[in-house]
């Protein structure tokens, strides 16, 4: 982002054939093609996802995420998105006890559940249609934000995992540094590798796709990024269109196959739903070529990593004010 707003200026702020401009035209052009690098996988001009039209082993299956911010009062509109849309799977972050009593009618058709009322912005609600086994909450990095791990079973007894994430961003209001949030995802791919199920991860990363600690998410866990020659799909900020980015993020296994990608209209939350749907096919190798790994020093940084984010003191307030 830093890149692109220095570009802008250095055009619109350097007068034109002068030593300065000369001087500057190069490097500007050389920031504009790393931009162009950098952002060309997450549009549609890149290489396209597998296709639908893979053999499924199993039924679609849809979820919604949505971090509904947790000062908005605007239930019965998220109630409604989810009543039109009828996933298979919720996934809510920011959510307090207001937010869990409001969301009790959903319960009669999402009889599995996971409810983690907090009051400190990182509260997280699962819900679940389809059968779960097992439904654990994990406290990697801090002790007052959790993620979530569900083993979940489809109507034709095909098995997989999801992961709901939410970690601390860096900013003047929550954490001076990102050494939590990414020790917290890091700390989740490395538990990712551990499960032998076909696997997605998502959530309210408060990262772009295409930072550095989400690369090395990536090359951890070894999944895929739907945006990947789909598009941007940007969530946060909802109210400023121009002003968008990808931070609610999805990743999966390469058994996965995503059908559907995309954001849902606006809930009174500062971020957008976002909204998937897939099938599972064990046999097809057919996405294993867009996998990518760690090298031996992306390895060692992963673990400083994690470590520096266990050692992060945090001084988040129990109870969060607007």
């Amino acid at each position: 982002m830093l890149q692109v707003v220095l570009l802008i200026a250095g055009f619109l702020l350097i007068s034109p054939k002068t030593d300065l401009f000369w001087a500057t035209t190069p490097l500007l052009f050389l920031l504009g093609a790393n931009n162009v690098r950098v952002l060309l996988p997450y549009t549609p001009l890149f290489k396209k996802a597998a296709p639908a039209t893979t053999q499924k082993h199993s039924n679609s299956v849809s979820v919604l995420s949505v971090n509904v911010y947790q000062f908005n009062t605007q239930y019965q509109r998220m109630i409604d998105t989810i009543q039109n849309i009828d996933p298979d799977i919720i996934l809510t972050m920011e959510s307090n006890q207001a937010w869990e009593d409001a969301l009790t009618v959903l319960e009669k058709d999402y009889p599995y559940s996971k409810k983690i009322a907090l009051e400190n912005t990182y509260g997280m609600h699962f819900y679940s249609k389809l059968k779960a086994s097992d439904i654990k909450a994990h406290y990697f990095v801090a002790d007052d934000m959790p993620s979530i791990e569900a083993t979940l079973e489809t109507s034709d007894k095909t098995k997989f995992t999801l992961f709901g994430v939410h970690p601390a961003p860096p900013s003047p209001t929550e954490e001076a540094n990102s050494k939590e949030r990414d020790g917290e995802l890091l700390s989740v791919a490395r538990r990712v590798k551990e499960v032998n199920t076909p696997v997605l991860v998502v959530g309210d990363f408060n990262n772009v796709a295409w930072a550095r600690s989400s690369i090395l998410f990536r090359k951890t866990s070894e999944l895929l990024d739907p945006r990947i020659g789909r598009g941007f799909v940007s969530t946060f900020h909802a109210r400023y269109k121009l002003l968008r980015f990808p931070i609610d993020l999805f990743f999966h296994s390469t058994d996965i196959f995503v059908e559907d990608f995309r954001t849902l209209p606006d809930v009174g939350s500062d971020h957008l739903p976002l909204y998937s749907r897939f099938f599972v096919n064990h046999s097809s190798d057919i996405q294993e070529e867009e996998v990518e790994v760690l090298d031996e020093e992306e390895s060692e940084e992963v673990e400083e990593m994690i470590e520096d984010g266990i050692e992060e003191e945090s001084d988040r307030p129990a109870v969060a004010t607007e």
